[in-house]
């Protein structure tokens, strides 16, 4: 409050924002108008438009994020559906209708109907990225399911013959509008599989109203799309618009040039690839060629060195090396052993000698002992010895008188005498 008690401008400004979002009631909206004023803002990219009926009009502003999900760019004059939340402008105090959604009217039963298939046939898996096949880089043949007199089949007419015009096209003309080009299309779609050896097959038509397009949001079109042996571009309308189609084909294109330009390469492109190809298959061609030449070369160097000249000269070489190996070995072995001869030889004397000297001095010692035993020795001292006439010994008068005569030994000869049996 200012000291006089009044407010002031933004104060009230505030007071009326604050009213209104309140009220539940206008914070989501749909409205259906007349739009008037329509300015693009470029820089920001925010539409401002008026809506208005016969008796009110409210200012509108779409922000740029949201112009991108529109399925039309509207003009004055447009009937349209508009859903958003009002607010209140805080600098000027004017009340605006934010736009969150903006379609033309008498599509909304449409939407309704779109949203239901699409989800119905998404959970089937008739949009599912894994189904979607590559195009060909140049197909063959290419077939177009559109009208003969429509705009689409004269624009990819004008792309393909700039950028590849020795790529046949087949079109298989259909209604693409109205109660009938429904069930057109499908079989459109069906005759360019069974009729036609084409590897690329475009369906195609014009921008238009929602209603216009509709016959391309049909299941029909899309189950024959989605069981199409031959791969499918959808483009139909504008680049604003998606429709079922798009949804199930293997390639949506914004537009039915767009189609053209991704089915038909550019020859020049083309002939760009063609020149690097070659230069590459050239480069290829040498590594290969100096490859193969190197190849050769070591084979040419391993034949030398398994040549049957060659290998004899290694093994006579060999031999000879071998030959001289084992003389010096056996030579070295022999001046071994003829050594290690000498030095038994001079050991086994040596112990011959050591023996031998050992063995006469115990000869020696066995020499004085017999003789210390000797009976020749005994005899010496007095003592004789007593034998019969076979030289055996007797010990005892019993053995003499058994003997007819004696033999009496002294130390300096012997001498017989007879027994008497009386006694001795």
């Amino acid at each position: 409050m200012s000291e006089t008690g009044g407010i002031t401008v933004s104060q009230l400004n505030l007071m009326i924002a604050d009213a209104i979002r309140r009220d539940p009631r206008i914070r989501s909206v749909t409205v259906r108008g007349e739009v008037s004023g329509f300015r693009h803002h470029m820089a920001s990219g925010h539409w401002y438009f008026t809506l208005k009926d016969e008796e009110a009009a409210v200012s509108c502003v779409m922000f740029r994020q949201n112009t991108f999900h529109a399925r039309m760019k509207p003009k004055d004059g447009d009937s349209v559906l508009v859903t958003g939340y009002v607010d209140v402008y805080p600098k000027s105090g004017t009340v605006q209708l934010y736009v969150m959604s903006l379609r033309p009217e008498g599509t909304g039963d449409l939407f309704a109907r779109f949203e239901e298939l699409k989800k119905r046939l998404s959970a089937e898996g008739l949009f599912d990225p894994a189904r979607k096949r590559v195009l060909p880089m140049l197909p063959r043949k290419v077939a177009v399911v559109t009208s003969a007199s429509g705009a689409a089949w004269h624009d990819i007419l004008n792309v393909s013959g700039m950028r590849c015009p020795s790529v046949p096209i087949v079109l298989v003309p259909v209604g693409v509008q109205g109660e009938k080009a429904t069930a057109e299309i499908a079989a459109g779609i069906r005759a360019a599989n069974e009729q036609t050896d084409a590897d690329v097959l475009i369906v195609a038509r014009g921008g238009g109203s929602a209603e216009d397009l509709w016959c391309f949001n049909e299941e029909i079109v899309a189950r024959a799309v989605a069981s199409s042996r031959i791969p499918v571009v959808s483009g139909v309308g504008h680049e604003i618009d998606t429709t079922i189609c798009d949804l199930a084909a293997d390639v949506r294109a914004s537009t039915p040039s767009n189609a053209a330009e991704i089915v038909f390469p550019d020859r020049r492109e083309l002939y760009g690839s063609i020149r690097v190809l070659s230069a590459g298959l050239r480069r290829a061609e040498e590594n290969e060629w100096m490859k193969a030449s190197a190849k050769v070369q070591e084979w040419m160097l391993r034949l030398t060195a398994s040549s049957p000249e060659k290998r004899i000269a290694l093994l006579a070489s060999g031999s000879n090396l071998r030959k001289a190996e084992l003389t010096h070995a056996i030579r070295l072995r022999m001046d071994n052993a003829a050594s290690q001869l000498k030095e038994t030889d001079k050991e086994m004397r040596a112990g011959i000698g050591k023996r031998t000297d050992t063995a006469g001095i115990q000869l020696i010692r066995l020499r004085e002992k017999m003789e210390a035993i000797s009976p020749v020795k005994v005899l010496e001292r007095g003592y004789t010895m007593v034998t019969d006439r076979e030289g055996r010994v007797l010990t005892g008068t019993r053995q003499a008188k058994d003997a007819e005569s004696i033999r009496i030994r002294f130390a300096d000869g012997s001498v017989e005498a007879d027994v008497r049996k009386d006694g001795l």
